[in-house]
C-alpha cells in the first residue's frame, strides 16, 4: 500500500506536523502544516514557533519557548499568512534520544470529527446488542465486535444461512459501488449459541469513504430480528388460519386447509387424524388411553417433496397404539410437546416409529381437535433438519389455531350429517333411475348440491299412463334444505295423482299451481314467499308419436335427433307454480323414433355458465357430443353431469332423458261407426277377426264383451260418430271415442234394474279402465293382459 493510500485509509489527511528543537525553533515542517498557515518550510524553519502563535506561547508549550520540557496538548490559535487566526488542537511529543519535540496540529473542526468518530466507533464496538463490522473494499472484516462468529479476515456472508449468503454478498457489493445505504434487510444467520440452528437478523450497511470521497469499505450493523420475525409470523399465521380454515364444509377439505396453513410456516411435516365417525357426520366415541383409537389420517402436508412412503398414508386407519403420555394428554384436551430427539425416536415399537416419526425429525407438538365437548381428532406438527425445536410459545400458538379449526371441523361434521340425511331423503323420494316401456326408454340422474350448499328440491318422474302413453315430469322447488325436499315429495305425489286423472298438461299444471298456493298459505308468514316451484309436464303417445307438454316457469327441453343434432323445443312459457291467475298453454311436437327428449332443471344450465342463454348453448353442445359417443342414456347423462361436476355444483341438478319408441306396424287398428245400435254386432265381429289375426283368440270373449258394453254406452248416451281402436303390445287396450263430454260413472245395479251393469262388468273383466277428455269428446278405455283367457276364466268362475 502506498504512503498516500495508507494515510488516507487511516484518516490522516488535514493533520499538520512539525518538529521543534529544545529551544522551540522549527526544524521540520510538513506540507499539511504549510497548507494550514499558508507558509512554506523555507519561511518557517529556523524561526521560533512562537512567531506563528496568536497570544502567549504557553498556550502551545506550557512554558517559555526556550524551556520546553514535557509533552503537552491543548487548544491554541495560529496566525495564517492572511492575518486571520485559526483555532487548532495540538499535541506535543518528546522524541526519544534527543531534545527535539514532535508537534501534531489540526483545525479544531477536524479534531472534533476524529474524536467523535472514535467515540462512536468505540461505543458501537463495546456493546453486545448490535453487531458491528468494518469491511475493506474486498468486503473482508478488518474490525468487529462479533467475536468468533465473524473473525477478522472473514466475510459477513459466512455468517448467513447458505441460501442467503450470495444475496447478502451482492447487497453489500451494491452498497460499496453505489453508496446507497442498505436498511431493513432481513436475513437468516446461524445461531451463535446453538450451531446448526438459525436466527433472523436485520442488516444495515453504509459505505465508508476516505477524505477524498473514494470508497474505502463498508460498515455493517446486525441486530437480532428473531423475536420480531416470530411475532410477525405468528400474526400472519393467525390471519391465514382465520381466512382459510373453515371456508369449506367438507371435513377432509377443512383438515387439509389446517395442515396447509401450518406447513411450512410453523413446521416441516404435519398431519391431521380424525375419528372415523367424523367422516360420516357422526359423533366420535370417547376413548381413554391407548388401544384401537378408531382414527384415520385425514390430511397431510410436507415442506419438501411428496408425502414419504414410510409414513402412515392419507386415508389409512391408525393402528393399535400403546398407552403413551402423548395420547393421554390429547384425550384430556392438552397440548403435548417433545423436543428430545432420543425420546422422539422411541414410541415403544419400531413399526410405530416408522409410521409416525419422519426422517430427520427432532421435535414435535401435538394438539387436540376438541369442540363442543367432543374429541374429534388431533393435529401433529414436526420439525426436521436444522430447524429450532418447538418452544412453549409456539405450542400455545398451535393450540389457539387448532381450537378454532376444531369448530370448523365440527361444523363440517354436522353439515355432513344433515347433508347426508337430506340427500337420503331426496333420493328415497325420487323414482327408479331407469324405466323401460313400449313408449320410451328413460334414464334419470340427480346430482345433489355440494360445496356448502344445502340440498334442494329438484325431482324427476316417469309416470305410465293408459293406452301405453307415458308422462315425463321434471320440477324444481324454490329454496333448499329439508323443507324444500318435503315440498318436493308433496308435489311429486300430487303430480302422480293428477296424472292418474288423465288431465292434459295445461290442466294438470293449473291444479298443481292451486296446490302450491295452498301450501304457501299454510306456511309461516316469514316463509310464504319461499314456497314455489317450476315444473314441466310432458305426455308421449307412442301410437301417434306426438308429445304434448306444458311448462310452469321451467327451462325448455331439448330434442336430440338420431343423427345427434340438437334442437330446443319452443314452448309457450307459463308462470312458476304458486303465482296464480295465469294460464298454462300446451305445445305438441312430433318425435321421430330413436330421438331423445332431454328435460332438466336450471342447476344444470348454471353449471356451464351464469348467463342462462350461454349456459343453454353449452348444454346443447354437451348433449350432442355425449349422444354421439355413447348409445346408452345413462352413459349420456353421466357424461353431461361429469362435464358440469368441477367445481361441485352449488345447486341441485336433475336430468331426465327419454328415448322415444314407436309401436310396430300393425299393432293398432281403428274403426269408426255411426250411432246405430246395429253396429254393436259389427264392432264385435271386427274385433274378433282382428284378435284372431294377432293370435289372441283366447282374449276374444272378454274383449267382445268390453267392446259391446262401451260401444252400447256411447250410442245410448253420446251419439256418433263412434271411434273404436285396439292397441296390442304388452297388454291389450280397447278404446271407444265419442263426442260427449259426460264422464261415465261406475255404479252397482240393483236386482230389479234392467241396466247399469256394463261398466261394472268392464271393471271386473279388465285390469283397469278409465276415461280421458280430448279436444272434442272423450275416450273410454279398458286394459287387459294379453292372457285374457286365463283372466276371464278366473273371473267368471
Amino acid at each position: 500500500m502506498s504512503h498516500s493510500a495508507l494515510k488516507s485509509s487511516f484518516g490522516l489527511d488535514g493533520i499538520a506536523t512539525a518538529v521543534l528543537d529544545g529551544q522551540g525553533t522549527v526544524v521540520g515542517w510538513s506540507a499539511e502544516a504549510a497548507e494550514l498557515v499558508g507558509r512554506t518550510a523555507v519561511e518557517v524553519c529556523g524561526k521560533p514557533v512562537g512567531d506563528l502563535l496568536v497570544g502567549p506561547s504557553e498556550q502551545c508549550c506550557g512554558a517559555e519557548v526556550g524551556e520546553l520540557r514535557e509533552p503537552t496538548s491543548g487548544l491554541t490559535s495560529v496566525r495564517h499568512r492572511s492575518g486571520r487566526a485559526i483555532e487548532v488542537a495540538f499535541r506535543v511529543l518528546r522524541l526519544e534520544g534527543g531534545s527535539h519535540f514532535f508537534v501534531l496540529a489540526a483545525p479544531l473542526s477536524v479534531a472534533t470529527d476524529l474524536e467523535q468518530g472514535a467515540s462512536v466507533l468505540q461505543a458501537l464496538l463495546s456493546q453486545e446488542r448490535i453487531g458491528v463490522g468494518i469491511h475493506d473494499r474486498d468486503l473482508r472484516v478488518v474490525r468487529t465486535n462479533m467475536g468468533p462468529a465473524l473473525p477478522v479476515g472473514g466475510c459477513l456472508a459466512d455468517l448467513m444461512a447458505p441460501e442467503d449468503a450470495e444475496d447478502a454478498k451482492a447487497a453489500l457489493g451494491e452498497v460499496l459501488s453505489t453508496g446507497v445505504p442498505l436498511v431493513g434487510y432481513e436475513r437468516r444467520i446461524r445461531a451463535s449459541q446453538a450451531p446448526g440452528l438459525q436466527e433472523y437478523c436485520y442488516l444495515a450497511a453504509v459505505r465508508l469513504e476516505d477524505t477524498a470521497g473514494r470508497p474505502a469499505g463498508v460498515a455493517t450493523f446486525v441486530t437480532d430480528a428473531t423475536e420480531r420475525w416470530r411475532a410477525r409470523r405468528d400474526l400472519e399465521l393467525r390471519h391465514q388460519a382465520s381466512v382459510l380454515i373453515g371456508a369449506s364444509l367438507d371435513v377432509k377439505r377443512t383438515a387439509q386447509d389446517l395442515v396447509d396453513v401450518l406447513v411450512p410456516v410453523l413446521g416441516d411435516v404435519a398431519w391431521v387424524e380424525l375419528a372415523e365417525a367424523v367422516f360420516d357426520g357422526d359423533e366420535p366415541p370417547r376413548i381413554v388411553g391407548g388401544g384401537q383409537l378408531h382414527l384415520r389420517r385425514a390430511a397431510v402436508a410436507t415442506a419438501a417433496g411428496p408425502w414419504p412412503a414410510a409414513l402412515l398414508q392419507p386415508g389409512e386407519v391408525v393402528p393399535w397404539f400403546p398407552d403413551l403420555p402423548v395420547m393421554r394428554a390429547l384425550q384430556q384436551g392438552a397440548v403435548f410437546t417433545m423436543s428430545d430427539r432420543t425420546k422422539v425416536a422411541r414410541l415403544g415399537d419400531p413399526e410405530l416409529s416408522r409410521l409416525f416419526v419422519p426422517e430427520g425429525a427432532h421435535s414435535f407438538v401435538a394438539a387436540p381437535l376438541y369442540a363442543r365437548g367432543l374429541m374429534l381428532g388431533s393435529v401433529t406438527l414436526w420439525r426436521t433438519g436444522q430447524s429450532r425445536p418447538f418452544d412453549q410459545q409456539e405450542a400455545e400458538l398451535l393450540a389457539e389455531i387448532t381450537s378454532r379449526a376444531a369448530l370448523s371441523v365440527d361444523n363440517a361434521r354436522r353439515y355432513t350429517r344433515e347433508h347426508r340425511a337430506a340427500v337420503t331423503l331426496q333420493q328415497r323420494l325420487l323414482p327408479r333411475a331407469t324405466t323401460d316401456s313400449p313408449a320410451a326408454e328413460t334414464a334419470g340422474l340427480y346430482a345433489p348440491a355440494a360445496g356448502g350448499a344445502e340440498i334442494g328440491g329438484d325431482w324427476f318422474d316417469v309416470i305410465p299412463l293408459p293406452s301405453l302413453r307415458v308422462a315425463f315430469v321434471v320440477g324444481d322447488v324454490v329454496g333448499h334444505g329439508l323443507g324444500a325436499t318435503a315440498t318436493m315429495g308433496r308435489l311429486r305425489t300430487a303430480v302422480q295423482t293428477l296424472a292418474d286423472l288423465e288431465l292434459g298438461p295445461d290442466e294438470l299444471l293449473t291444479h298443481l299451481d292451486d296446490l302450491v298456493i295452498r301450501l304457501a298459505a299454510e306456511a309461516d308468514l316469514a316463509r310464504q314467499d319461499a314456497v314455489g316451484a317450476t315444473c314441466i309436464y310432458a305426455v308421449l303417445d307412442p301410437v301417434t308419436g306426438r308429445c304434448t307438454m306444458a311448462t310452469a316457469g321451467h327451462p325448455p327441453p331439448f330434442v336430440i335427433r338420431p343423427d345427434s343434432t340438437v334442437r330446443t323445443v319452443e314452448l309457450s312459457p307459463g308462470p312458476p307454480l304458486g303465482v296464480g291467475g295465469m294460464p298454462f298453454e300446451t305445445t305438441t311436437v312430433d318425435l321421430e323414433p330413436g330421438s331423445i327428449l332431454a328435460l332438466y332443471t336450471d342447476g344444470l344450465i348454471h353449471r356451464f355458465h351464469p348467463d342462462p342463454y350461454i349456459g343453454l348453448r353449452h348444454l346443447a353442445d354437451r348433449l350432442a357430443t355425449a349422444s354421439s359417443r355413447d348409445a346408452s342414456l345413462i352413459g349420456i347423462g353421466r357424461s353431461v353431469l361429469a362435464d358440469a361436476a368441477d367445481p361441485p355444483p352449488r345447486d341441485d341438478i336433475a336430468l331426465l332423458l327419454a328415448r322415444v319408441r314407436a309401436l310396430a306396424e300393425g299393432t293398432t287398428v281403428y274403426w269408426e261407426f255411426p250411432a246405430d245400435p246395429a253396429v254393436v254386432g259389427q264392432a264385435r265381429a271386427v274385433v274378433s277377426r282382428q284378435l284372431a289375426e294377432w293370435g289372441l283368440g283366447e282374449a276374444a270373449f272378454v274383449t267382445e264383451l268390453v267392446v259391446s258394453e262401451l260401444v252400447t254406452n256411447a250410442i245410448r248416451y253420446a251419439g256418433g260418430p263412434i271411434g273404436l281402436r285396439l292397441i296390442h303390445n304388452e297388454s291389450l287396450v280397447c278404446e271407444v271415442t265419442d263426442p260427449s263430454n259426460t264422464q261415465p260413472r261406475l255404479r252397482r245395479a240393483r236386482t230389479t234394474d234392467e241396466g247399469g251393469r256394463g261398466l261394472f262388468l268392464v271393471a271386473q273383466l279388465t285390469r283397469r279402465w278409465g276415461s280421458r277428455y280430448g279436444l272434442s269428446g272423450k275416450t273410454v278405455w279398458a286394459e287387459q293382459p294379453v292372457s285374457a283367457a286365463r283372466l276371464s276364466s278366473t273371473v267368471l268362475t
